[in-house]
């Protein structure tokens, strides 16, 4: 089945033209074609960060290999940037997307490349005494680490 978008091409790329030189506003541009400020802001970071073809409808989805998957999850959960910055940087459509993997990372499950069978990217946490508890907590507070890599020196999850 074809997918279909709301608005055209020439229609995006009028409203970015119009955002980008200045001769409009979000806002303005929102309430001319009657759609919201998120669809806007998504298709002006798409269309910075791949162009043209950031904002064309394709025919199928997008495969990330998993070492981006893994490079812009680990990224966001070190505190590098926002969930829409790292979609920029890693050129990924959705912050939808991106919170999907990282949902499945802090879940111990694989982040699969459709198809590929999928490649383990965390291993499964293991119980923690109450006194292995009281070194790590310790441990992070003085060290000023993130979670993920205190929870990586203890081999434990941090959920």
């Amino acid at each position: 089945m074809k997918r279909k978008s709301n608005y055209s091409l020439e229609q995006k790329l009028w409203a970015i033209n119009r955002i980008l030189s200045g001769e409009d506003s979000i806002l303005h541009t929102v309430s001319l074609l009657g759609c919201s400020d998120v669809t806007i802001h998504e298709w002006l970071r798409n269309y910075q960060s791949s162009g043209l073809s950031g904002i064309t409808i394709s025919a199928k989805n997008t495969i990330y290999p998993d070492s981006v998957k893994v490079a812009a999850v680990e990224d966001y959960l070190k505190g590098i940037g926002s969930l829409r910055e790292i979609c920029q940087k890693y050129s990924i459509r959705s912050p939808r997307q991106l919170r999907s993997c990282i949902m499945k990372y802090n879940s111990h499950e694989e982040l699969k490349t459709s198809g590929s069978g999928g490649a383990p990217i965390m291993t499964k946490g293991r119980s923690t005494t109450y006194d292995e508890r009281l070194e790590i907590v310790p441990y992070w507070i003085e060290h000023q680490t993130s979670y993920v890599e205190t929870a990586d020196k203890y081999r434990v999850s941090y959920q």
